[in-house]
């Protein structure tokens, strides 16, 4: 990964944070994974950043998408992507056609589950000449063995593995600019831990 990731140059994909499935979700307390996938959220529509949202058969017992992102990106909720059963959302023609009109190479991407709804895509985006960045808390396992197995899979492939503050403080470059004390507001809020 050569360029820093930008506003200007990224765009953010998250993938599955569905109601029911996040319930899987083990290896990481299940409420740092939901203030991480919003504090992305909030985010992307600070820094007025592309979001794709996808999410897999809500009908079923994966459940619908998290409400929050409604009200956080009522456009990218909107023209999300529902997939009628494809594991990797990277295969379905919709989702890559979403992420290919944004004409960004760098990703910001962030699965549900990192061994099943991250990892696939993220290899995906990757071997196809993307720089993807995986944020690691917005994500988790309901095992730590497949965890594991998941990020080194993604590393090996040269996806950067990242937090969702080290992430911020990337894309914020400059915390005294206005944008900058928006983020500095839902990371303090949302991500870190409470000072004093």
């Amino acid at each position: 990964m050569s360029d820093t990731f930008t506003s200007e140059n990224s765009v953010m994909l998250l993938i599955d944070h569905q109601v029911g499935t996040m319930q899987l979700i083990k290896n990481i307390p299940l409420d740092v994974v939901k203030r991480n996938t919003l504090a992305l959220a909030k985010t992307a529509k600070i820094l007025n950043i592309p979001v794709v949202l996808t999410s897999s058969q809500e009908e079923n017992l994966q459940g619908p998408l998290r409400p929050e992102l409604q009200d956080i990106l009522p456009e990218a909720f909107e023209r999300r992507i529902k997939r009628a059963g494809i594991v990797n959302a990277w295969n379905d023609s919709n989702f890559k056609k979403a992420v290919e009109d944004t004409k960004r190479k760098n990703i910001i991407m962030a699965g549900v589950t990192t061994d099943v709804c991250l990892v696939y895509p993220a290899l995906s985006a990757c071997r196809e000449g993307y720089n993807v960045q995986a944020v690691m808390d917005a994500s988790g396992s309901p095992f730590d063995i497949s965890e594991e197995m998941s990020r080194r899979r993604m590393e090996r492939e040269g996806v950067v593995l990242t937090a969702t503050n080290t992430l911020m403080a990337e894309l914020a470059q400059d915390w005294s600019r206005p944008q900058g004390s928006q983020l500095l507001q839902v990371l303090f809020q949302d991500v870190l831990p409470q000072i004093g």
